[in-house]
């Protein structure tokens, strides 16, 4: 029986694509690249004109086997590959391998999984973009040619195992950059003094906060500024110079896009960006739904459009109406702003059907799924709601020389906060005050602060970071950000990225030798430029060529001028096994102890960072701080595999007064936790 192939890359996506178009159709899953540059060696052909040298994927063979004899027997080929570029050149492989001529209409894009757009789409096909496949090309040499002839260097240099790339050494020089900062923060004093008043009338309590005198803002730099101050004011009562009221509206934002989704993610759930884009994944290519079997519930996730179809905004905007009424409904007029070098091809991550609220999947999502479907359905409701309105109200308030201020705010419509709010914000309100009121000052508080020095990255804010100076595309924030903590770059330390002392060695050979490659202008440039080949306006090949001679002469001086780095360091720990001392040495995981008399002996183990805490379940252990192999911090017995302690929350120095066993803090946004290790007792506090 003849059929029409369908190939897409995912097997959970080829299921509920097979079910929306029926026995006339098979649909099969390449399983993502079929054909690509190879591992063992540059792949790049440079002598003849930078051509790649393309092979099928190891472990592939069967796979290949199996497309080509369905394609053998199908009427027609239909390529549906993810709609994007590494998308577009994984289905130019696919024609390729299978013979299928690109110029025919062979191209399907599915930006969401749901029957009537999969139908709409298997109508519609259209020709393999080439210029899309070339941009993916760009990328693709580019980056071999930057790690196969950076690396090397590094794995003689430093140590094996090493890499370089184009955005994943830019990300760490971010991190480093940032953290030398922070080292070379000067913290500078300033102080602030509040006052504590009062209505003569009603007693209503008012507390208002220095802000200078007449010609304006005086900042306080030292205590003696702010004894001067407190006895010209004390004892003296406030006189109300100034009231303001007015309307202050908070306008809804657009609906997600990739970076945009990983960062509220992060903020929210404390999910890692990979985490992000793979339930995203699940999201996008189907969940069995009761009474409408699977269904993809949201489009499309790898975008940096905010823009949304007609048909799902008006969608969006009767669902508002019909659920709500008209007066949460807000104008069709927003337009709104894109990210630096966005691409418009993909609307928005949306729900695919806004009647399928988070409450009518509940039950069909796992935990973590629902969380983010919540998340980006609420959202995409909320970008077609109403403003939410405040009234805003400040005060002025003369005490002796000096201008006290207050200020306060109340929610007067909820608009669009009804259905979506990063984090609620409480009213702030003062008394109804006049002119020429007079206020009793009840006691002035003064109080010393030091200014902070820039915060470290979190996985959030690396995102955001990457996004605003146009580094990278939705598709690479996650794999960069997972790269660089995989190679010991950079670690976390609670939610924040750390580089590491390795992270900093390679960051400084990189600045020394290759500053192009780690400068963010030409990082950013370089993303024009494959903009550019997509359009049709540049040549792939041009581009390589532009930046390959200058690469070659930094290689060639940094493989001469790069001296050998010594990372390992003598210790006076005698190894256990031989008697010679430990070493200390960098390993996939960050530091660890080797024994010195290697390969006679080949004694390693963990540098373990001690909490001064005797352990609850043996007599000879301490606990200790370890990391998973996902680089998760969780704390265990210095004596395991012979003590099986562990435990994700810290353990801290008290029993639990209910059962005995050891107590353990968590702290989240939300305050610290404290809470009996013993999973069968439910003391906290």
């Amino acid at each position: 029986m003849s059929y029409q192939l369908v190939i897409v890359e995912s097997p959970a996506k080829a299921k509920t694509i097979e079910k929306f178009l029926g026995k006339n159709y098979k649909v099969v899953a390449s399983i993502g690249h079929i054909r690509d540059l190879p591992k063992s060696t540059m792949g790049v052909d440079i002598e003849n004109d930078f051509e790649p040298k393309y092979i099928n994927i190891r472990g592939k063979g069967d796979l290949i086997k199996s497309l080509r004899s369905a394609a053998k027997k199908a009427d027609k080929i239909f390529l549906a590959t993810d709609p994007d570029r590494e998308g577009e050149a994984i289905a130019w492989h696919l024609a390729y391998i299978l013979g299928v001529d690109v110029e025919t209409p062979c191209r399907v894009l599915f930006h969401e999984i749901t029957k009537d757009a999969i139908k709409a789409a298997i109508k519609t096909p259209r020709p393999i973009d080439v210029q899309l496949v070339d941009a993916q090309q760009a990328r693709r040499v580019l980056d071999r040619l930057v790690g196969y002839s950076i690396s090397p260097i590094l794995w003689r240099k430093v140590k094996k195992g090493l890499s370089a790339g184009r955005v994943q050494s830019v990300a760490t020089k971010l991190v480093c950059d940032r953290e030398r900062q922070i080292l070379a923060f000067d913290p500078k004093e300033y102080w602030k003094i509040e006052a504590q008043s009062e209505m003569k009338k009603e007693k209503s309590r008012i507390d208002l906060e220095f802000h200078g005198n007449e010609d304006g803002k005086i900042a306080l730099d030292n205590e003696q500024a702010v004894d001067v101050i407190i006895k010209n004011v004390d004892k003296k009562e406030g006189i109300v110079t100034s009231v303001e009221k007015k309307k202050k509206f908070r306008h809804p934002s657009a609906p997600f896009i990739t970076s945009s989704l990983q960062q509220e993610a992060s903020n929210r759930f404390g999910f890692t960006t990979k985490k992000t884009m793979m339930l995203a994944q699940q999201l996008y290519e189907g969940i069995a739904i009761k009474g409408r079997g699977t269904v993809g519930l949201i489009t499309y996730m790898r975008t940096d459009s905010t823009r949304i179809s007609e048909v799902a905004k008006e969608s969006i905007r009767t669902y508002i109406l019909e659920t709500l009424g008209a007066e949460w409904l807000g104008l069709d007029d927003k337009k709104q702003k894109s990210v630096k070098n966005s691409q418009d091809a993909h609307e928005a991550i949306r729900p695919t059907y806004v009647e399928l609220s988070p409450e009518e999947v509940e039950t069909a999502l796992s935990k973590d799924q629902l969380k983010l479907y919540e998340m980006i359905w609420s959202r995409a409701v909320a970008s077609q709601m109403q403003s939410a309105e405040f009234e805003s109200y400040g005060m002025e308030v003369k005490i002796g020389d000096y201008l006290f201020k207050a200020s306060g705010s109340k929610l007067m419509f909820e608009g669009f906060l009804k259905i979506y709010s990063a984090s609620k914000q409480a009213d702030k309100i003062i008394p109804e005050v006049m002119e020429g009121d007079i206020l009793k000052v009840l006691k002035f508080l003064p109080s010393q602060h030091f200014t902070q020095p820039p915060a470290r990255f979190t996985e959030a804010s690396l995102v955001k970071e990457m996004e605003d100076l146009g580094i990278g595309r939705p598709s690479t924030y996650a794999p960069t950000i997972s790269t660089i903590l995989s190679r010991g770059y950079v670690e976390k330390e609670k939610k924040s990225l750390k580089p590491t002392e390795l992270g900093f060695i390679i960051d400084e050979i990189m600045n020394d030798y290759f500053n192009t490659i780690v400068d963010v202008d030409f990082t950013a440039g370089m993303e024009k430029r494959f903009d550019a080949i997509e359009e049709g306006e540049e040549a792939w090949k041009n581009t390589i060529r532009d930046f390959y001679k200058p690469f070659v002469d930094m290689i060639e001086k940094a493989d001469q001028a790069i001296e050998k780095v010594d990372l390992t360091e003598e210790t006076d720990i005698p190894c256990e096994k031989c008697g010679n001392m430990m070493l200390i040495r960098h390993g996939r995981y960050g530091k660890f102890l080797a024994c010195s008399n290697y390969p006679e002996c080949n004694n390693t183990k963990p540098i373990l960072k001690k909490l001064g805490l005797a352990c609850p379940s043996c007599e000879d252990g301490e606990i200790v701080e370890r990391k998973s192999k996902k680089l998760k911090v969780f704390y265990g017995c210095s004596e395991f595999p012979n003590c099986t302690f562990v435990s994700w929350d810290m353990p801290i120095d008290r029993k639990c007064p209910k059962c005995g066993d050891i107590l353990t803090q968590k702290t989240t946004k939300k305050g610290t936790t404290i809470k009996c290790h013993n999973a069968s007792c439910d003391y906290k506090e």
